[in-house]
């Protein structure tokens, strides 16, 4: 069945559509894979934001324990030397017959009246006050039952000992840390302690000073893992044992370090940094919150974020309407392409693009030595067919003969055209005469058969002429002639009678 222009416009738009589909899907991926390329290059600055971030708040934690050790360290040093100053001066017979009172100026000179320092206590063997820095007249208590006196009796070589805090006895329980010296006699016996209680407001007011977010801590620990003072304060934490705990096990593992862990005291999971004092059995650490390190870091990746996928979006979008754009102006184009190939009415090739075929197979027969054959096929008494039965019934009569034609030429390369007005051209490559001669006996019969009542005729039905030519192509410029000598038989089968097929006598 042989269809009209708007089946032929609606078939091809199903193949252009197939065949464009890719092109626009392409152009449609490709934008795709740009906003996700710039998507992506958004991920990975924002990822490196945020590693930034990170950096940033490590160096400012280090920064801050920096300053609370380099503290502690210079005001530790001055303990130390008026500790060694007092051991120095309790051995030295003048200054101990001097009068309590001028004792005590040269034994504790103006380091008793320091800020946050509690008392310099002289203490015996047995562990009893016997020179009080606060008092001409030593305050009554004993100490045997302390740790840091327990150290220095049974060990003479501690050197300076710094101890776990405790509630001072002297002082209304005023937590303290007290930092002890060993009085050994001229025979290396054990003669007592020098003892300077550090006041833990002393640490509580360094740290309150040092800012690390609303979820940030400061800690100084002993290495023994009791915890001495911790920012934000808890009297409760104060004196607690760490040693188990997972971060402790960091803080052990290296001089100064930085990692990532949940705080055995409250479950906050925080960034670490962490110094061990050279010189004092002390650690200190300062720790932010994650929740504060990324909070302004999350508001921008949000942001910007956000941004980007609605731009990444709204580009893909373009990109596929301008793919369905360019599908339309493709298919648009190519339609008009066939249009300007192809007879309207019966959808053949027209006779422009019957020139290019000709060109084609002629070029390709002389090429490869082989036949070509040409059927010029006419309509019989078609102007009579019109103005008898009008130019609506001639162009279904066109149209069905064009159907008898394609339907009786079954090899892919053969093709037919119309010529103009009733006639069509018939290529036929690689057919001898006998096979074009068969050929348009087929057609000829398909027409007759069809029908087609013609009053006009001899034959009382729509019949067709048609002339045969067949050759091996020799020249380039052979095909008009070879035209012709098809024109030529097929006056010839008219003159003798129509609705016959005439072979030329070409060769």
């Amino acid at each position: 069945m042989i269809k009209t222009e708007n089946d032929l416009v609606a078939d091809f738009r199903g193949l252009v559509t197939r065949k464009f589909a890719s092109s626009s899907l392409l152009v449609a991926a490709c934008g795709a894979v740009i906003a996700i390329v710039m998507v992506g290059l958004c991920g990975i600055v924002l990822y490196q934001s945020r590693q930034d971030t990170l950096d940033h708040t490590r160096d400012t934690l280090r920064d801050i324990a920096l300053i609370a050790e380099r503290d502690i360290e210079r005001n530790f040093e001055l303990y130390d030397l008026s500790l060694q100053a007092v051991v120095d001066n309790v051995k030295d017979p003048e200054v101990m017959a001097l009068s309590p009172r001028m004792r005590r100026e040269v034994l504790f000179d103006r380091a008793a009246s320091a800020k946050y320092l509690g008392s310099i206590l002289v203490l015996d063997a047995k562990g009893n006050i016997v020179i009080d820095s606060g008092s001409d007249v030593p305050r009554q208590g004993n100490f045997a039952d302390r740790k840091y006196f327990i150290v220095h009796r049974d060990n003479p070589n501690v050197g300076t000992y710094v101890s776990d805090p405790y509630e001072s006895r002297l002082r209304s329980g005023s937590p303290s840390i007290a930092l002890t010296r060993r009085i050994s006699n001229p025979d290396g016996s054990f003669g007592g302690i020098v003892l300077l209680a550090v006041n833990l407001e002393y640490f509580h007011t360094l740290f309150a000073g040092l800012s690390l977010g609303p979820h940030g801590s400061l800690s100084l620990i002993g290495k023994n893992g009791v915890m001495v003072m911790r920012q934000p304060y808890d009297h409760k934490v104060i004196g607690r044992d760490i040693h188990n705990a997972s971060t402790f096990r960091h803080f052990m593992a290296a001089n100064e370090g930085s990692f990532e862990d949940t705080a055995s005291i409250d479950g906050v999971r925080r960034l670490y940094w962490f110094s061990n004092f050279p010189n004092t059995p002390l650690i200190i650490m300062a720790a932010a919150a994650e929740s504060d390190i990324y909070a302004n870091w999350r508001r921008r990746a949000l942001t910007i974020g956000s941004l980007m996928v609605v731009f990444g979006s709204v580009f893909i979008g373009l990109t596929s309407l301008l793919g369905i754009q360019l599908r339309r102006r493709m298919r648009a184009e190519s339609e008009l392409r066939l249009l300007a190939r192809t007879d309207g009415l019966t959808g053949l090739n027209n006779r422009r693009s019957l020139g290019e075929i000709l060109d084609t197979e002629w070029r390709r027969a002389k090429r490869t030595r082989s036949m070509v054959s040409l059927l010029f096929v006419d309509i019989d008494r078609f102007k009579s067919y019109n103005d008898t039965y009008g130019h609506q019934a001639g162009d279904d009569a066109l149209a069905a003969v064009a159907r008898c034609i394609t339907d009786s030429i079954r090899r892919p390369a053969d093709t037919a055209a119309r010529y103009g007005g009733e006639e069509f051209i018939v290529v036929l490559p690689d057919t001898p005469a006998e096979g074009a001669t068969e050929i348009a006996e087929r057609i000829r019969n398909a027409i007759s058969n069809c029908a087609i009542e013609h009053a006009g005729s001899e034959y009382g039905r729509v019949t067709a002429s048609i002339g045969a030519v067949s050759c091996e192509p020799q020249r380039d410029d052979e095909v008009t002639a070879v035209i012709k000598a098809a024109d030529e038989a097929l006056y010839d089968a008219k003159a003798s009678g129509r609705n016959k097929v005439s072979l030329s006598s070409r060769v």
